[in-house]
């Protein structure tokens, strides 16, 4: 299926009358960079040198081309909805990037003109479970074969939604025929009897010198028996498999009730890698942020397998052996794995510079680590943390906290923050909250009910941090809305005469377990949050004073709430998925709201600078490249929604409206 393309040279903007941007006199005098990796780069830090758009010619910014691959589902055709939350990668002159069904496509980065595009034609096209169909992104590497021109001397790679990691040439789109099976390599092997919606990868794989490795999601809260959470990794040029990591604890033993298990198969209910990884090609290290053990919310039935969980783990990148290992939260029960890639960074102390990890959480816990050793930088305290009432459950007495930079998220939720628009909505609020366990962060799942703030998609999720390397400042966006979570015992479970789940109100049999599990945000009567906005936020840290510099609404309830209720309210802050981009000009690049905005702040003093409308969502992480010292910089984004808002194909790029000599 061919895309289209719009290109709107930005000087055609002069037709839209007052809307269109004042031009500017471009400055050809700073550096050009591409956007080579999701994450920037292969530490991604979601940085950018470039400094021809500042805080002070941004909101010259005008649309110079659209591309819309129509590859968009919602549903109603008997498959699974599609998200298009890829970030874009940039290479040489070409733009590459994924869409929720899996094709591949190429563009002129300057143009928006489509190169090539590769449709894997995957088998599964129906998901069970709260999942859309999406594919984050993709990753570049080339040999030294590039420079003689041949065949595949650079490639594309991608996971896709039948659990397959694919190699194509980069110039062409077409399979890399050494690779695998004519470009191809299955990732079910070990995994014993999984059904295909099940498991599979929606990240974009990470290149480290000549391998190329991946995880994958697994499906949440289904059973105590999970498909296996291993990473692995494969030979570049020829698909082989290098080695696998099964993340299991130290000397652990198969449970006795696994004995008609295969046992070359990988351990069941491990905790898995679904979002980014990061590499450090000097050290030879992939860092991987793990997920939980099976089952989410109740970790007796887990048989001692969270050793490695909601962890950072280094692994050595020619055997997958781990190096050291960090754990961010103890026999974790809340979903609060860890959602975002390890960023490398150099951390520029009183003691001097460090090469560091910096990890954030969805709890809003920023940590600092030493690269080389995992260590913590600054303090990690063990705090005493609320404990489990339900039978059979034994929690981590302590959780760690950072000391050094305070939390980006708040840790209570009592009657007396309950929110409301009326009287009659808040009283609602606080009535459903004081009927509930809460004890604040770390509150676990209870019989009755408890509130679990923030809910399991954070606070932060898997669009990390924006890291400015010059200034050692972080930015990082957020949600905040609370859920609730309770146990269900089997035997209630059972009895449950409908026991469909929808999203976001899940009902899930974590099966294996001797409770299922209710789960879904704490609204009020009229839907709104019944915790005080802003319920999304954007902030900068100083890192070396371990400070919040800034904290600002990100988002307004637009395209949420109807008008002029929207209106009326301002910038209260909106749920968000998706990550900032900064760059040195001093911008922050930002999407990712429920309402339809890419936005831009001031990097200094978060003050919004611009706001573009676009025609979905963007969840999903921007990319800026600038290829040519007589070129502009350009903004991209994937504007294509998420499982709560409408599924879009838009990609958007934006330059400065240039003025001509004669104005």
């Amino acid at each position: 299926m061919k895309g289209t393309f719009l290109a709107l040279p930005v000087l055609a903007l002069l037709a839209c009358g007052d809307d269109a941007p004042p031009a500017v006199e471009l400055d050809h005098s700073g550096p050009t960079a591409e956007w080579r990796h999701v994450g920037g780069d292969t530490g991604g830090m979601q940085y950018s040198p470039l400094t021809q758009i500042t805080a002070t010619n941004v909101g010259s910014l005008g649309v110079a081309w659209t591309y819309r691959h129509g590859d968009v589902s919602d549903g109603s055709d008997g498959t699974t909805r599609t998200s298009f939350n890829a970030t874009p990668i940039v290479v040489g002159d070409t733009l590459y990037f994924c869409t929720g069904k899996n094709r591949v496509i190429a563009l002129d980065a300057e143009t928006g003109e489509e190169r090539w595009t590769f449709d894997p034609e995957p088998k599964l096209e129906r998901l069970q479970g709260p999942y859309p169909r999406v594919c984050r992104g993709v990753a570049y590497w080339e040999g030294p074969e590039r420079a003689r021109g041949a065949t595949c001397g650079a490639r594309i790679f991608t996971g896709t939604i039948d659990s397959e990691l694919l190699a194509l040439d980069a110039a062409t789109g077409e399979p890399c025929a050494d690779f695998g099976r004519g470009g191809r390599v299955s990732l079910r092997e070990g995994l014993g009897d999984v059904p295909d919606w099940e498991y599979y990868p929606t990240a974009a794989p990470v290149v480290l010198r000549d391998v190329v490795a991946t995880g994958a999601l697994v499906a949440d809260n289904l059973r105590a028996d999970a498909p296996a959470g291993v990473v692995r990794a494969f030979d570049v040029r020829t698909g082989e498999l290098r080695w696998a990591w099964d993340p299991i604890p130290p000397g652990f033993a198969w449970p006795a009730e696994w004995r008609d298990r295969p046992r070359d198969a990988f351990t069941p209910g491990t905790p898995n890698v679904w979002t980014f990884m990061s590499a450090d090609p000097e050290r030879n290290l992939v860092f991987v942020p793990t997920g939980n053990a099976s089952p989410d919310y109740y970790a007796a039935s887990r048989h001692g397998l969270d050793h490695y969980a909601s962890s950072v783990v280094a692994l050595w990148g020619s055997t997958g052996t781990p190096v050291w290992s960090f754990q961010t939260v103890h026999h974790d029960v809340w979903d609060y794995d860890v959602p975002a890639r390890p960023q490398l960074f150099t951390f520029r102390g009183e003691r001097g510079p460090v090469d560091a990890v910096a990890q954030i959480t969805k709890m809003g816990h920023l940590f600092l680590l030493e690269r080389d050793s995992g260590r913590p930088i600054f303090p990690v305290e063990e705090r005493p943390v609320p404990q489990s009432d339900v039978p059979g459950e034994r929690l981590s007495p302590t959780q760690p906290f950072p000391t050094h930079i305070p939390p980006l998220h708040p840790h209570t939720l009592g009657p007396d923050d309950a929110f409301g628009f009326s009287f009659w909505d808040r009283g609602k609020c606080r009535e459903i909250i004081a009927g509930l366990r809460s004890e604040g962060l770390f509150t676990p799942a209870s019989l009755a009910g408890s509130i679990q703030y923030p809910g399991s998609a954070g606070g932060p999720n898997w669009g990390g941090i924006a890291i400015d390397p010059e200034h050692q400042v972080v930015y990082v966006n957020g949600m905040r809305v609370p859920s609730v979570i309770q146990l269900v015992p089997r035997e209630d479970y059972e009895a449950l005469p409908d026991k469909r789940s929808a999203y976001p109100n899940e009902l899930s049999p974590m099966t294996g377990a001797p409770y299922a599990l209710r789960r879904g945000p704490l609204l009020s009567p009229l839907g709104a949050p019944c915790n005080p906005p802003p319920w999304g936020t954007l902030a900068a840290v100083d890192l070396v004073a371990g400070e919040i510099l800034w904290e600002v609404p990100l988002g307004t309830s637009r395209d949420q709430a109807p008008f002029p209720i929207w209106w009326l309210q301002g910038d209260v802050g909106a749920p968000n998925l998706g990550g900032a981009v900064v760059t040195a000009g001093g911008v922050v690049f930002i999407g990712a709201t429920t309402d339809k905005y890419l936005r831009a702040f001031d990097a200094q003093t978060g003050a919004e600078l611009w706001r573009e409308r676009l025609p979905y969502t963007a969840n999903a992480t921007p990319a800026t490249y600038r290829l040519r010292p007589d070129g502009k910089q350009f903004v991209v984004v994937a504007a294509g929604g998420h499982g709560w808002s409408e599924p879009g194909d838009a990609v958007i790029a934006w330059t400065l409206r240039e003025r001509e000599a004669a104005e």
